[in-house]
């Protein structure tokens, strides 16, 4: 696996667009072996690699945690970035990873920061820019067209330092880069000043895993009210548990009804397992989405049933006080809810709930309808098409005319979120 992801990221990442293309056009065939020009032959578990091209191919991090790059002249600026690892870990950040790019293989850094979500460059000024080392890293970067990742800089200089400059510039026309606050500078060597923007850079670039680690650890059922404040008109995963597995779903109502007693209402469409699964239950979290979220997660719990398929097969999984998932990323918030009514509204069913427990993940906006519509849903493909398209997912139903009854086979959604193609 090593091999493939370093081979794919040293030849391959600038191509991420022609992989879906490919990845597209065999996704039906029974492939038996791969043969990769660049990379190893494939002959077992072709799911899991297939699964990881084309993670790859639309440049998202297969690892939730920091990669830490680094060059030193006199050894001040190592002493930073060792500094930060220490504090990312005690923050609780689930993998750390730490790179002299003097002394490792280029590959073998290049595809570390493809694979990790979250990248602390820390160079030195030189000669008015950065770093040899740091400078060709970063080119190579830039060749290879990354993107979507959270970037912190940590910069050392005597007396005009610009390397911060230098980097942010060289990684501006890149695409969904994140620069974190703060940046920061080193006069030569670490000093008070510098070391307590370390610390708030660390804390910055953990609160997330910081906040998961606390809900690990603690089970009383605390209520955050500022959770609720999240809620919008979003897309949520609500998830749930039928006695043997884990099951999620994306829905798209979620309402705030009091704040004393706290109590939420959730609608979700009777065709949906997770229907079935929370009647029985009682129970359910929903977790609000944050506008991270790639398209992967809908089709994950938004285009598959969990009737016939398990969506949870993750080793470790985050669990809420009531025993059910949380997800591990792209959410902002969760709430856990009682079911304490049930309202039959025709094709769906609206679960009024007592709030059991809620928490704030993180600050990022909430991912709303419109934004998902905008920015995540890919476009469909129309061209010489003619007849109607679902707008949740992209399902093309080709004829004249679309049957009012007619219930998109990917989605669920009726024929009302359909468009002619024009």
């Amino acid at each position: 696996e090593s091999e493939a992801r370093r081979y794919y990221f040293g030849i391959v990442a600038k191509y991420g667009m022609q992989v879906q293309a490919l990845l597209n056009k065999v996704k039906n065939l029974d492939i038996q072996i791969i043969c990769s020009l660049h990379g190893p032959v494939l002959k077992e578990n072709l799911a899991h690699y297939l699964n990881l091209y084309d993670l790859w191919s639309r440049y998202e991090s297969e690892v939730d945690g920091v990669a830490i790059f680094f060059t030193s002249v006199y050894g001040h600026t190592k002493e930073a970035a060792y500094l930060i690892k220490q504090k990312l870990i005690l923050n609780g950040t689930p993998k750390v990873v730490i790179y002299d790019l003097a002394r490792s293989p280029m590959d073998t850094c290049v595809a570390a920061a493809f694979t990790y979500s979250k990248i602390v460059f820390a160079t030195t000024t030189y000669n008015m820019t950065i770093f040899p080392f740091m400078n060709a890293f970063i080119d190579h970067l830039v060749e290879r067209k990354f993107q979507n990742k959270e970037i912190a800089l940590i910069e050392n200089g005597s007396w005009a330092p610009v390397a911060a400059k230098v980097m942010q510039d060289k990684l501006a026309p890149l695409k969904n880069m994140t620069i974190v606050e703060p940046t920061v500078r080193l006069l030569s060597a670490l000093d008070e000043k510098s070391i307590v923007q370390i610390d708030q850079l660390a804390k910055t670039l953990s609160a997330d895993y910081h906040n998961r680690r606390n809900l690990t650890l603690d089970k009383r059922g605390e209520i955050d009210l500022k959770a609720l404040y999240k809620i919008g008109y979003g897309l949520y995963v609500v998830t749930c548990h039928d006695g043997k597995k884990d099951n999620g779903l994306i829905v798209n109502t979620v309402t705030q009804l009091t704040d004393n007693p706290l109590k939420a209402a959730v609608t979700i469409n009777k065709l949906c397992y997770s229907h079935e699964v929370i009647k029985k239950s009682g129970l359910l979290n929903v977790n609000t989405l944050n506008t991270d979220t790639p398209f992967s997660i809908f089709q994950k719990f938004g285009f598959v049933s969990g009737r016939n398929q398990n969506k949870f097969v993750e080793s470790q999984l985050i669990r809420s006080d009531n025993g059910l998932v949380v997800l591990p990323q792209y959410i902002n918030s969760f709430l856990s809810l009682r079911v304490d009514e049930y309202v039959d509204v025709g094709t769906h069913g609206i679960f009024i709930c007592t709030v059991t427990e809620s928490k704030i993940i993180n600050n990022v906006d909430t991912m709303t309808y419109a934004y998902y519509q905008a920015h995540v849903k890919p476009k469909p493909n129309t061209a010489q098409k003619k007849g109607y398209v679902c707008i949740i997912c992209g399902y093309i139903y080709e004829g004249e005319v679309l049957p009012e009854d007619f219930i998109c086979p990917i989605c669920k959604h009726g024929a009302s979120d359909f468009e002619k193609i024009k």
